[in-house]
């Protein structure tokens, strides 16, 4: 219930642009927004039409007085969110959380700079430039290694010794600045192309490199002309590497694409500079319960407010229309790049190419991070075992769970699916498909499920159809009931049945009028998505060729 306080608070809000700031009752902050016209957007919290989220209606049943600041702008306010958002850590604001793990390359603010690596929680702006971040930590420690050979920087923060160069400079990975083995201008050029490598200028670092290999070669200093040569060398055999995406192009793009299942937000950034691809960063979050176009844009407010690589002239992502406010977003770019960053939604022909990669790279960072999961949950099964057997009530320890799914269109090529996990794997050898014989032509997914059970209980004993510990039916109360007829009218007994509801990925047991909550993000939860999944994909892949079949005899 709303109290009086609130309410005045609410008459109060002026139709401006600002951020607002929500309290709990121990005044803590536990919400921060934007807002393009505070007064609406705020009161569209409180109308229960606009909020079906159960997280959205357990912030507003907490609010209990607000605060808003007015800006001169919309994207002022979207500056001022994320300041305040870094700093407050609001409850139910998403916080990206492991964003401190990945590395950046440092050049030391020093007369003599350095490459260093740093994690983003030791990051002071005070001490140097970054790059990065690097979300693969091998491929950035091979990119240091390249950077050492064919930029010498000094690699010691203090000499080795008074009076004379130490190791590095003999086998050729430093230049002795310390020693005055090099001049301060020479060095300050290295520095300068180390930069536009890291930046992604390959072409302007192979037109400089090579204009002054000229140079010396000119000035008959061959030594250094000779090791300009071999970085030049070196640099062109790297480019080569790269994948060129469109040939004799100076595109410049960020292609971002956002794959999710099961609570695992998969996110890859492909980065194009001079129509090459000259890297790919991977970003896996676990979530509970947050909006997917939140969570995107929060990542992409996130990412592009702590970038240090150098800003695209493009970012495409069809993610980005659903986050809507493509102005406003180009205008904040524009602050953060100094110059501008257009917005695309990837329609065109060349932006639905580039889309289409970028999703094929996140399928395969998704699909890694679930078998990193399924891997998790094998190893921890016990321990998830018994905590779903206690939590669904069920009289068995899990070892064996099978999950049934049906399939047709219309009625027609009804067919079943089978699938079995023991200790939380897969066990593909005893998947079983049914072909439906007692439904043709008329949709009853009633009789499928009988059928099938029917068919399946029957083997009871047999070899490869072991009795099941826990059976998981894909649906709601209804189906469950069904099932739970079905198997009391075969009489057997001593196995587990449960139903998994999508819509809300509840879990209903039998004679029980309220489903089970599997905490979002459990490991639980996901051995059931993953199971009922696989059922699925299963039961429609064997449909599909069944499908084929009969529409082949048909020609």
């Amino acid at each position: 219930m709303m109290n009086e306080n609130l309410k005045q608070q609410l008459k109060l809000l002026p139709s401006l642009p600002g951020c607002y700031i929500y309290y709990n009752k121990d005044n803590e902050i536990i919400y921060v927004g934007k807002a393009k016209i505070l007064k609406r957007r705020v009161m569209s919290y409180f109308n229960k039409k606009h909020h079906d989220s159960v997280k959205v209606q357990v912030l507003v049943s907490q609010i209990e007085r607000l605060e808003y600041i007015i800006t001169n702008t919309e994207v002022e306010a979207l500056i001022l969110e994320s300041h305040l958002i870094k700093k407050h850590k609001p409850r139910y604001n998403i916080l990206l959380k492991d964003d401190k793990k990945y590395p950046y390359f440092l050049i030391t603010d020093e007369d003599f700079p350095r490459i260093q690596v740093v994690r983003k929680k030791n990051m002071n702006p005070e001490k140097g430039r970054y790059y990065g971040p690097y979300t693969d930590v091998r491929a950035m420690y091979s990119t240091l290694d390249f950077l050492k050979k064919i930029f010498p920087l000094k690699q010691c923060k203090n000499p080795k010794f008074k009076d004379r160069p130490c190791l590095y400079y003999h086998i050729g990975r430093c230049m002795a600045p310390c020693q005055n083995m090099v001049s301060s201008e020479d060095y300050k050029a290295l520095v300068r192309q180390a930069e536009l490598f890291l930046s992604g200028k390959q072409s302007e670092l192979m037109e400089q490199l090579k204009a002054q290999m000229e140079k010396f070669a000119a000035a008959e200093q061959f030594e250094k002309a000779a090791r300009l040569r071999d970085s030049y060398m070196d640099l062109k055999k790297t480019l080569e590497k790269q994948k060129v995406v469109y040939e004799n192009t100076k595109l410049n793009e960020d292609i971002i694409s956002l794959l999710a299942e099961n609570g695992i937000f998969a996110i890859v950034i492909l980065m194009v500079r001079e129509g090459r691809l000259i890297d790919k960063k991977d970003f896996v979050y676990e979530v509970e319960d947050e909006d997917r176009t939140e969570f995107f844009a929060t990542f992409f407010k996130e990412y592009y407010n702590t970038l240090t690589l150098g800003y695209p002239d493009k970012i495409v992502s069809n993610e980005l229309e659903k986050v809507g406010e493509k102005e406003l977003y180009e205008e904040w770019l524009e602050i953060l790049a100094k110059k501008k960053v257009k917005i695309s939604y990837g329609k065109s022909a060349q932006g639905k190419e580039l889309q289409m990669l970028a999703d094929k790279n996140a399928r395969v960072v998704l699909d890694n991070a679930k078998l990193k999961k399924m891997s998790k949950i094998r190893d921890d099964f016990n321990e998830i075992g018994s905590y779903l057997a206690e939590k669904l009530q069920l009289k068995n320890f899990p070892h064996r769970i099978e999950c049934y799914d049906i399939s047709h269109i219309q009625g027609t090529n009804t067919v079943a699916s089978m699938v079995t996990f023991i200790n939380g794997l897969s066990k593909k050898s005893e998947y079983k498909r049914f072909k439906i014989r007692t439904t043709e032509g008329k949709p009853d997914d009633f009789l499928s499920m009988k059928e099938v059970l029917t068919r399946r209980l029957k083997h009871l004993g047999d070899k490869n159809w072991d009795k099941p510990d826990l059976m998981i039916i894909d649906g709601g109360k209804g189906q469950l009931s069904s099932v739970m007829q079905i198997i009391e009218e075969l009489g057997i007994t001593g196995i587990d049945v449960v139903s998994l509801a999508k819509k809300h990925e509840e879990v209903f047991l039998p004679k029980q009028s309220n489903p089970v909550i599997l905490p979002q993000n459990s490991s639980a939860l996901f051995l059931f998505q993953r199971i009922r999944d696989e059922a699925h994909r299963f039961a429609i892949t064997y449909h599909r060729n069944l499908r084929s079949k009969t529409m082949v005899k048909k020609k």
